[in-house]
């Protein structure tokens, strides 16, 4: 596979177009990053880490509880941004505003993977990884 984090945000799109509860996620670091970000934003319940061999699961894996609010999915857009083949950056001043600052985009800096409100705070710029609306 060729890039993890944009299975991980196509997994969780098609579950909510389809108005599944959960999504399984194969597990990595910055997706867990990825999902605590989403959590603390509202745009999911939760997510449990699954441990390898429970629940017939040969491979370790996350999975998801997709948050509705009467009957539609929180998660208007989620975008990849930055690309294996297009990676995409900004310095702290030409960080993105998503949707005039109603939604986030999720920057991988120096100090870490944040919103785009947090690395502008701290002043911090970095590579631009999705935009959630």
């Amino acid at each position: 596979m060729t890039d993890p984090i944009a299975d991980m945000l196509t997994r969780i799109r098609n579950a909510s177009a389809v108005k599944k509860k959960q999504a399984y996620i194969p597990f990595s670091k910055i997706k867990l990053e990825i999902l605590k970000i989403l959590k603390s934003e509202g745009f999911i319940v939760g997510f449990e880490e699954i441990k390898p061999g429970t629940n017939d699961q040969k491979f370790g894996g996350l999975e998801v509880e997709l948050k509705y609010e009467d009957g539609q999915s929180v998660i208007t857009s989620i975008k990849k941004v930055s690309k294996p083949g297009r990676r995409v950056y900004a310095d702290n001043e030409n960080l993105p505003k998503v949707l005039n600052n109603i939604g986030i985009a999720i920057v991988s800096t120096s100090a870490g993977i944040m919103t785009n409100k947090k690395a502008k705070k701290l002043g911090l710029g970095g590579e631009i990884i999705c935009e959630i609306y």
